[in-house]
C-alpha cells in the first residue's frame, strides 16, 4: 500500500477511484484528517490531508506521530509525501519540482520519537533519510511522464509559521540547503522509525526571504502550489506503476540493531 501525504488535488487524477473514507485514533491522538483510501490499477492509496482538509493546522501544530501511525495502521509500507518550500539555490525557481534527499533539521519543541525510554533506548541509522528505491521510482516516473525534476536537494526544516529572515536564510545556504520548509521533520525520522519507506517531494512556491528582493506572501505560494499541481498528479500516476510490489531496501528494517 502507498501513503501520499500532502495538500489536497489528489481526488481528480484520472484513473483514481475513491473506495473507502476512514477516520481513525492512534495511540497518540488525531491525525490530521480521515484517510482517503483509493484505488489505482488495483493499487490501493491512502491519502492524508497534513494540514487538514480546510489547510487549519499549521506545521508546528501538526500531529506528526499520529499522522504517521495512522499510515502504518491502515497497512501503509511507503509513503511520498508532497509539500511547499521557498527556493534558496538559483536553481531553485518557482515551480521547480525537487526529489530531496538530504534534511537539515532545525526545528524545536516538537515531538520527534516514538521510544521515549520505556521499551530501551532507539537510535535509528537517518545517514539517507529518504528511501533510495521510492526516489529511484520517483525519479523514472519523472522521466516516463516528461517531468522535469531536480533529482537531488537538501531541505532545511523551520518551526515556523512565520517566514524567515534574510539572514536566516544566508544561513541556511552556507550550511549547504536548497530549500526551506516547515514540514518534513520530523516526519521524516518517524517514518523510518515506523520502518515505512518515505520520499519527499518539494515544489518550490518562492524565492526565500532575500533571494529575490520581493516580499513573500502566501499568495504566491498557493498560486504556484496550484499551478504545479498538475505536474504532481502526472508524476505520482506514473510513479504509482513502477514501485515495486517488494520492498528490497533496509527501511523495513530500521529497528533492527538501534536499540541500547
Amino acid at each position: 500500500m502507498i501513503g501520499i501525504i500532502g495538500g489536497s488535488g489528489l481526488y481528480d487524477i484520472e484513473g483514481v477511484n475513491l473506495r473507502e473514507v476512514r477516520q481513525i485514533m492512534t495511540p497518540y491522538g488525531s491525525p490530521s484528517d480521515a484517510y482517503r483510501i483509493f484505488d489505482f490499477s488495483g493499487k490501493d492509496v491512502i491519502f492524508l490531508p497534513r494540514h487538514g482538509s480546510s489547510h487549519s493546522i499549521p506545521p508546528h501544530k501538526i500531529n506528526y506521530k499520529a499522522n504517521i501511525w495512522g499510515f502504518k495502521e491502515l497497512g501503509a509500507e511507503r509513503i511520498i509525501s508532497l509539500g511547499a518550500s521557498g527556493g534558496i539555490r538559483p536553481a531553485m525557481v518557482p515551480g521547480s519540482i525537487v526529489l530531496l534527499d538530504q534534511i537539515i533539521d532545525l526545528t524545536s519543541g516538537r515531538d520527534t520519537t516514538y521510544y521515549h525510554g520505556e521499551e530501551g533506548v532507539i537510535h535509528i541509522d537517518f545517514t539517507e533519510p529518504y528511501c533510495p528505491d521510492l526516489r529511484e521510482a520517483l525519479v523514472k516516473g519523472g522521466i516516463k511522464s516528461g517531468i522535469s525534476l531536480h533529482k537531488s536537494g537538501t531541505y532545511v526544516c523551520v518551526n515556523g509559521p512565520r517566514l524567515e529572515t534574510r539572514a536566516e536564510i544566508k544561513s541556511f545556504s552556507l550550511l549547504g540547503a536548497d530549500v526551506v520548509g516547515m514540514t518534513a521533520m520530523p516526519e521524516a525520522s518517524l517514518a523510518r522509525e515506523a520502518e515505512l519507506c518515505y520520499a519527499g517531494v518539494s515544489v518550490v512556491t518562492n524565492f526565500a526571504a532575500g533571494m529575490s528582493g520581493k516580499k513573500l506572501t502566501v499568495t504566491e505560494v498557493i498560486s504556484t502550489m496550484n499551478i504545479s499541481a498538475i505536474h504532481l498528479k502526472t508524476l505520482l500516476k506514473e510513479t504509482f506503476h513502477l514501485i515495486p510490489a517488494k520492498r528490497g531496501c533496509a527501511c523495513k528494517e530500521s529497528l533492527r540493531e538501534a536499540k541500547v
